[in-house]
């Protein structure tokens, strides 16, 4: 045969190859939100923690673990808000707190969400588990208040909420497709069940404020209860429903799900199969609950054929609320080697564990120094699925390059802020973190708490000091100047990117 004629045959035969070649489908993401865990629960990041966690462990050896990530809250709904909208919360209506179980939706109208965005690029979307984003409950009489009587988080009267009518303002008016979600907290009212906006059974019940004094975190308050629920066995059941989203999902078709769990928050609830797993106790028993819950989602994964093409991140929403004398009676520092718990600006508060699992992008048991924040999540699908970030996803920085090992396109010069129970601001730059109060900013240290001679703000260096024990408030004051400069713009939402 002619040489040439030959080099044609073989480039005609690629090139039809070529054209006739499936594109890639984008991955699959798995989002699996822990409730109030602390960094050092999981002994895959500390080696003497007292709770086993093999299933996270093994998600850190497949997979990145990211040393230096953080929540942009160090409470529940600040978090789910920046997580879902790449803003903090901070820009929206809520400036410190949380919701409850009666509040209207917290999400904007005009707002775009990470399920808005996955379902441009043909992703099915779910959200499975504890919302706390406020829900827009329907009036029986609409000429009435919603309730009466009480306080928001003791709610004597709400004979005027119509349970059985649709709510609003939840998941499926900000981009998913499907959800089966709790209203807020597991210790916080209306207990109740909505799939698809829709409560699953009537809500012709009422209890009283429960406390099992087998340990401190075992309690939930008062408040109505729908009759198909068992604070015992949400856990399970939510588990359970994004199983089967997984399970039913078209494998023709990328799916995107949000699994915020309600664990390990109170009331801690154990099944008996993990009673006593443990050497820190029921939440710490709770805690291996929750790892096992990430082992279910990873064998559906397997069992469907979706392990290679999936991105699997496990984060947490704020710190532990792991107070002193749980370390002291047990010796397990939820929060690892920071201070503070949940609620502060300290690191306890908001310095979280955060792990990525994708095969064949990711090296197996590989660690980003990386600062990356919750926020990320918009901006990073965005860019994984060649979009661009939505205006309002302004805090939203794309990490994508950090998975894939292209790091040129990080940003080097990045700038986050903290945000506290109480709203006390943090910022932090490079090594440097300016917290714009004497004390904690939440629990811990409260401000009226503090020494009055106290310095006015404290300056850390986090690559010296990640305990946070050595104000340097008085010794940089060029530092404090720049960083009080930019935390001012921020504040004023005039800060550029």
């Amino acid at each position: 045969m002619n040489f040439k004629v030959l080099q044609f045959l073989i480039l005609t035969v690629l090139l039809t190859s070529c054209q006739n070649k499936e594109p890639e489908q984008l991955p699959n993401i798995v989002y699996i939100l822990a409730d109030d865990m602390g960094y050092g629960d999981i002994k895959g990041l500390n080696p003497d923690s007292k709770i086993p966690t093999p299933h996270l462990d093994r998600l850190i050896n497949e997979g990145m673990r990211f040393s230096d990530a953080h929540s942009n809250s160090a409470l529940c709904t600040p978090t789910r808000y920046g997580t879902l909208t790449g803003r903090y919360c901070f820009r929206s209506r809520l400036k410190s707190g949380v919701l409850v179980g009666h509040e209207p939706g917290l999400i904007e109208d005009s707002i775009s969400t990470v399920a808005h965005l996955l379902k441009q690029a043909n992703y099915q979307t779910a959200c499975v588990g504890k919302w706390h984003l406020g829900l827009n409950w329907s009036k029986k009489d609409v000429t009435q208040p919603l309730f009466h009587g009480g306080n928001l988080w003791d709610i004597q009267h709400t004979d005027n909420v119509d349970y059985m009518a649709p709510v609003s303002g939840g998941p499926c008016d900000v981009g998913f497709d499907y959800s089966f979600i709790i209203p807020a907290s597991l210790d916080i009212a209306p207990y109740v069940y909505l799939e698809n906006d829709i409560a699953t059974a009537p809500v012709t019940q009422e209890t009283p404020f429960f406390k099992d004094n087998k340990a401190r975190g075992i309690w939930y308050r008062r408040g109505d209860v729908a009759d198909d629920f068992d604070h015992t066995t949400v856990l399970q059941t939510i588990t359970r429903k994004a199983i089967n989203f997984i399970e039913s999902a078209d494998k023709e078709q990328p799916f995107f799900l949000y699994f915020p769990l309600t664990s390990p928050h109170t009331p801690w609830f154990p099944s008996k199969e993990f009673q006593g797993k443990s050497e820190a106790g029921v939440y710490g028993d709770f805690v291996a609950m929750t790892d096992d819950v990430v082992g279910q989602i990873m064998h559906s994964l397997k069992d469907q054929g979706l392990m290679d093409n999936t991105i699997v991140i496990f984060t947490s929403d704020n710190g532990s609320q792991w107070i002193p004398s749980d370390i002291e009676t047990f010796n397990h520092l939820a929060n690892g080697p920071f201070r503070g718990m949940k609620s502060d600006i300290w690191e306890g508060g908001h310095h979280i564990p955060f792990i990525i699992r994708w095969p064949e992008h990711i090296a197996p048991n590989c660690q980003s120094n990386e600062l990356i924040c919750s926020t990320d999540l918009l901006a990073t699908c965005a860019e994984l699925t060649g979009q661009s970030v939505p205006a309002s996803a302004q805090d939203s920085y794309s990490f994508l390059s950090i998975l894939t090992g292209d790091k040129t396109k990080l940003d080097k010069d990045r700038i986050m802020i903290h945000h506290s129970a109480n709203g006390t601001f943090a910022i932090r730059k490079s090594k440097w973190k300016l917290i714009d109060a004497k004390g904690s900013g939440g629990w811990s240290l409260p401000e009226n708490k503090c020494d009055k001679d106290a310095l006015p703000q404290q300056l850390y260096n986090m690559e010296e000091d990640i305990e946070e024990q050595n104000n340097l408030y008085t010794q940089y004051p060029e530092i404090v100047k720049e960083l009080n400069a930019l935390l001012w713009e921020y504040k004023e939402g005039n800060e550029v990117r």
